[in-house]
């Protein structure tokens, strides 16, 4: 049976990939107006309880992630039909978001050109070796590649290394860019008049116990989502020229289905596959697209209890040969035969 080719599913999904305005605008409002209203009541509430602040702080960090995904979308050029309107909202939600619009950007649209991709990976993406890269690797290159996968630094300490630090400096993919370079630079700008700004309106203490929590959450959060839509056992990864798109994204994403609640504050984000196969798809017509279009119904399902149990399992490593993700524990129990061998 032949492969499917473009011209037979891009008219399937082209029609969802339309932008309506007021509907993205009501996006906007219905997710910076409650998150700004929640930084208020935490705020309010650090002379109340210091529990209600950061149960509040976690609600609030979930709005954050909501705004991030229209960030997001706004990136694709998928939210507005205008490309300036997509800039302006992308550019002011990542002063929020602490992700630098145009940096961002470029890097993620590598990460959807290379998802899956075993020649082409780490830009974009959480970076996976292979197994036989990790056999013939140093003891040293084995302990950072470990000490990078393990959940702890990639869901603790991942949030501050990658919005605080890292995007703070415009280093890595497209750093030679001069309107790379600008947009980190504007950025930070913009987010030390912000972090002055809620200092003088709030106080030092707001800045600690609210705004740095809720960055912090939606930090772990999205590296979360982002994980586990990409790094679970049958995840598709392929060499050139056999890599296809249409496989990278029916086969290297999930679907994760949330809950209702969760899947609206998520912007929809669980319906990956579909983003990855055609990410001019605005997220509010995402799930449209699941419920009439047959050809995205194959991809791998995850609820949230399987995301948990993808998050913490051992499987870190490409094996080319079954195809699969495999654990350290199997690495090494490959190292530990290598003498037997000689």
């Amino acid at each position: 049976m032949d492969k499917p080719k473009p011209q037979d599913w891009i008219p399937l999904i082209k029609p969802y990939a339309k932008p309506d305005t007021l509907r993205s605008l009501r996006q906007v409002a219905d997710t910076l107006l409650p998150l700004l209203l929640l930084f208020f009541l935490a705020h309010k509430a650090l002379s109340v309880s210091l529990l209600l602040t950061l149960a509040l702080d976690m609600v609030a960090a979930l709005f954050l992630v909501r705004l991030f995904i229209l960030q997001h979308d706004a990136g694709h050029g998928s939210f507005f039909p205008k490309r300036w309107m997509n800039d302006l909202l992308g550019f002011f939600t990542g002063v929020l978001t602490l992700v630098p619009y145009h940096h961002w950007q470029l890097s993620h649209a590598r990460h959807h050109a290379t998802s899956g991709n075993l020649d082409k990976r780490g830009v974009g993406d959480i970076y996976t070796m292979t197994l036989e890269e990790y056999l013939k690797a140093t003891p040293w290159e084995r302990l950072k590649y470990r000490v990078y996968r393990n959940p702890f630094v990639m869901f603790f300490i991942g949030p501050v290394y990658v919005f605080m630090l890292s995007y703070r400096l415009p280093l890595g993919y497209g750093s030679d860019k001069p309107s790379v370079r600008n947009s980190v630079a504007l950025t930070n700008l913009f987010l030390t008049l912000l972090l002055a700004g809620i200092v003088l309106l709030f106080g030092v203490k707001t800045l600690l116990f609210v705004y740095l929590p809720i960055q912090y959450l939606a930090g772990m959060v999205g590296i979360f989502l982002f994980y586990v839509q990409h790094q679970f056992e049958d995840a598709y990864w392929e060499h050139d020229p056999r890599w296809e798109h249409l496989k990278a994204a029916m086969e290297g994403s999930t679907y994760l289905k949330l809950p209702k609640v969760l899947e609206w504050l998520t912007g929809n984000i669980g319906f990956h596959h579909i983003h990855h196969l055609a990410p001019k798809i605005p997220n509010y017509h995402l799930p449209k697209v699941q419920e009439e279009v047959d050809l995205v119904k194959v991809a791998p399902t995850v609820t949230l209890k399987d995301a948990f149990q993808i998050a913490f399992a051992d499987l870190h490593l490409h094996d080319e040969e079954k195809r699969k993700l495999v654990g350290f524990k199997e690495a090494h129990r490959r190292l530990r035969q290598k003498p037997a061998r000689a």
